[in-house]
């Protein structure tokens, strides 16, 4: 079987880019693996909270994202330190934060 995904750091900056162009401050904040790392979303929408999403795969491979805090909006600091936490234990992984009053994930994929 054959993986014919994009390189993590090609997929992520074509994204960030993308967000940019339309106008949705986008920021890479941390690099992970370039080939292969998984994504960490930290998607800020301000006075509301922020929301925290990892990047996962169904069992087809299909792109998804487990809600952290159960998808509630939390705090920036405590969205802040899952963040840490998660870059803590995957030097692998790569950080995104997108600031979007809307909440939205330009990311796309189902939520799981």
């Amino acid at each position: 079987m054959t993986d014919e995904r994009l390189p993590t750091d090609v997929w992520v900056m074509a994204h960030v880019r993308r967000c940019n162009d339309e106008g949705i401050p986008a920021m890479v904040v941390r690099k992970g693996e370039a080939k292969g790392g998984t994504l960490v979303l930290k998607i800020n929408q301000f006075a509301e909270g922020c929301r925290v999403f990892s990047q996962a795969r169904d069992i087809d491979g299909n792109l998804g994202w487990l809600a952290a805090f159960k998808g509630a909006l939390v705090p920036e600091a405590e969205a802040d330190d899952y963040v840490t936490r998660a870059a803590a234990r995957d030097p692998d992984l790569w950080i995104v934060e997108i600031e979007d009053r809307a909440g939205r994930n330009p990311f796309g994929g189902k939520i799981f």
